[in-house]
Formats: structure tokens, C-alpha cells, sequence
């Protein structure tokens, strides 16, 4: 119990530091408030799950600063219900918190002993993501298209695939859009880009981050 109350408090710092440093969508905060960092990190690094930073997971991999998950969530801005698809599962943490707001989660993972770990911790802690070990820059088309798509590796360059499975617009609504951070392997800028025909897209380039770089299959 005691344990629980410390890791609370340090999250709750941790959305007030997020807060003070430009995320101001309360529901992208107040879902990040709800996921245990710290129980998607190694026991040796529990103590430092709620600093704002990224931490090593293995396999050169890394959990992603908390200031980065809130910043790419609230330009995905998903609503409840959407189908949105994560590529780079990672630690799950990004996962949960997209199930936190009511998303419907389908996340991909390149990496076997990482996927394993994760699909199994996800489903511990009653997230009902939809998991998949493969190739994320393919996608998932037997399952597209998607509200959203968002990428959790830096990229050298968009991924057609990833645009051919965004949602058209239709009906008034807006096509689906993909968030993807795009550049070399030092840094890259975060692009959101909302589909808005069958060959067109419209195309945001906002700050720049620092990613593990986005892998394909050969």
C-alpha cells in the first residue's frame, strides 16, 4: 500500500510537470494518470518510472518520455471508440494509455521476446489491445482501415501502406490521420498528416523528437 500511494504521488507530479510544459488536453492528462508507468519498466528502474524521460526496456529498446506519449496522444486526439492502430508496441505504455481514452487498440511489435513480454502485461493489467507480432511499416489491412495510426519510431520516410489504410472521409467526417515522426537516425520532425482524398493528404510538420529508428522487414 505504501509502495502504491509513492508511485501515485510521483504521478501526479509528473501530469502537473507535463501540464507546465505545453500538453493542455485534460483528457489526454487525466488518462495518463490512470496507466502505472512503473509496471511497464524493470524492477530496477521502478524508481525512476515517473521522471520524464525515456528508459531502457532491453533489446535496445527504450520506454518513451512520458512528455512524448502525451504529446503524440494529443495530436492523435482519438475519441472513444475510434480503431486506432500503434505501430511499435513497445513497453505497452503508449498502448494503455490510447485504451485509456476509449480507443479501440490494434499494436504492432517487430521484436519477439518484446512482444511476448508485452502482450502478456497488457492483458495482466485489463487492457484489451489487439497485439500482433510483424512488420509495422506494412500495417494491419485485414483490419484497416483506421481512425488513427500512430508511430512510435522514427521513420526516414511515410510509410505508403500506412497511408493507404487511413480512413477516407466520409459523410461529413474527416479522414483518418497518422502521426509519425520522420528524419535521420540523430532527429526527426513529428508530422501529422490527415488523409483527405483517395490520393490526397494533407500534411503538418511540427516539433522535433528523438526516436529508436523504425525498422522494416527485409
Amino acid at each position: 500500500m505504501t509502495k502504491n500511494w509513492m508511485y501515485q504521488r510521483r504521478r501526479s507530479a509528473l501530469i502537473d510537470d507535463l501540464r507546465e510544459k505545453g500538453i493542455s488536453e485534460e483528457r489526454i492528462l487525466e488518462a495518463m494518470g490512470r496507466v502505472a508507468r512503473h509496471k511497464f519498466m524493470e524492477d530496477a528502474l521502478m524508481s525512476r518510472a515517473y521522471e520524464d524521460e525515456a528508459l531502457p526496456i532491453g533489446l535496445k529498446q527504450t520506454i518513451s518520455q512520458p512528455f512524448t506519449v502525451a504529446y503524440q496522444s494529443m495530436l492523435l486526439n482519438p475519441e472513444p471508440d475510434e480503431k486506432i492502430l500503434e505501430i511499435g508496441t513497445g513497453s505497452g505504455y503508449q498502448a494503455a494509455v490510447l485504451c485509456e481514452l476509449g480507443a479501440r487498440v490494434f499494436t504492432i511489435e517487430r521484436l519477439g521476446p518484446l512482444f511476448d513480454r508485452t502482450a502478456v502485461l497488457l492483458k495482466t493489467l485489463g487492457y484489451r489491445a489487439v497485439t500482433r507480432l510483424g512488420d509495422g511499416t506494412r500495417g494491419w489491412e485485414s483490419v484497416a482501415p483506421f481512425d488513427g495510426i500512430i508511430v512510435t519510431a522514427g521513420a526516414t520516410d511515410v510509410p505508403k501502406k500506412l497511408l493507404d489504410q487511413l480512413k477516407l472521409p466520409s459523410d461529413g467526417r474527416p479522414g483518418g490521420r497518422l502521426i509519425i515522426p520522420v528524419g535521420g537516425s540523430e532527429s526527426q520532425k513529428m508530422l501529422r498528416i490527415r488523409r483527405t482524398g483517395k490520393e490526397t493528404f494533407e500534411t503538418e510538420e511540427l516539433d522535433g523528437f528523438r526516436f529508436v529508428p523504425l525498422v522494416a522487414d527485409s
